[in-house]
């Protein structure tokens, strides 16, 4: 099928009922969906998916699905593959990450949201040399932001020019003054097990509203901030020739008519297609949707990809087929 005859398909019972209240096709339906084609990337390498289940918990942990094309994917074991045995002992919005010495890294939000959503201020970090053995750290984000009541959806990016590991997150706190905006900063991180410089914000929209679930990429010599504007429940895009800076606000991304967040955005190996996966969290489901400029997305045929377990905000890293075949025969 080509790319121009992707198309959305009417049913026979749609017809019957539009025609049986006499209303004109042409009203609804004046052309096509131009979908995403599907890119084909490298044959060996797999695409590893961590993501929570849902606000109960015992969804509140780590679970891992895995996927040979990037578009579909199958969950790892019959259950969670970590459980936090700190803080909250809750987890959420995991972001999972190879270091550059070659081992693993899982950042999450360590939060239990039966205690409500502004009860949180620390980070869950897991660190593994193979995947499937796992070592816990809990950073403690309120001694360095007084008064934080969210810290929310942490991540991480290597910064070559400091050598070191730059996290961040969406910050809320609670002071004399009242409420905070819940918008994004950043610290540095020499380990991923604490953090090693004063918190600053990173981007704060200048529409006043909040920001969260901030995802950055490096393509060519520009950062890519995607995020979620939490009053409009949209991705939009602000970019930055500086890791840390400023990013400069280019509009919404996010194609889809419902509420989106967690915004996940990888490469096909072998391409310049990316994908980003979006949590519909209204309506229980995932979608994508795929870009070759990062600025300009088309929408992922529903046909053209499997996330049908109920993830909730998760994050993907490509591992080679070898690894993806140990973790399978790992967690079965």
């Amino acid at each position: 099928m080509t790319a121009k005859k992707r198309a959305i398909i009417i049913t026979a019972a749609a017809l019957v009922i539009l025609a049986a209240v006499a209303v004109p096709l042409s009203l609804y339906f004046t052309g096509i969906i131009d979908y995403a084609e599907p890119a084909r990337g490298d044959s060996d390498t797999a695409y590893l998916m961590a993501y929570f289940t849902g606000n109960e918990p015992e969804e509140e942990r780590i679970y891992f699905a895995l996927s040979r094309d990037g578009y579909n994917f199958t969950p790892v074991g019959e259950g969670p593959v970590l459980q936090s045995t700190t803080g909250t002992g809750s987890v959420r919005d995991p972001y999972i990450f190879a270091m550059n010495d070659g081992t693993y890294c899982i950042i999450a939000t360590d939060m239990r949201s039966e205690l409500g959503w502004s009860s949180n201020h620390a980070f869950t970090v897991f660190k593994s040399d193979d995947l499937i053995n796992w070592t816990e750290y809990n950073i403690d984000i309120e001694p360095l932001i007084p008064d934080t009541v969210r810290a929310w959806a942490p991540q991480a990016i290597w910064d070559g020019e400091k050598g070191m590991y730059m996290v961040y997150w969406a910050n809320c706190t609670d002071g004399e003054q009242g409420w905070s905006g819940t918008v994004l900063w950043y610290a540095y991180s020499e380990d991923m097990q604490s953090l090693c410089s004063e918190p600053r914000i990173l981007y704060a929209p200048d529409s006043g509203k909040d920001a969260i679930d901030g995802d950055i990429v490096k393509a060519g010599d520009t950062y890519y901030l995607y995020y979620k504007d939490e009053n409009e429940a949209k991705i939009c895009l602000a970019t930055s020739r500086s890791l840390t800076g400023p990013y400069e606000y280019e509009g919404v991304v996010s194609l889809y008519n419902t509420n989106v967040e967690g915004n996940c955005i990888y490469n096909i190996a072998g391409t310049g297609e990316w994908v980003m996966m979006l949590d519909c969290y209204s309506s229980g489901k995932f979608v994508m949707q795929q870009t070759s400029d990062m600025r300009n997305f088309r929408r992922v045929a529903p046909y053209d990809y499997e996330l049908d377990f109920s993830p909730r905000h998760g994050s993907v890293m490509a591992i080679s087929a070898d690894t993806a075949q140990r973790l399978e025969e790992a967690f079965s």
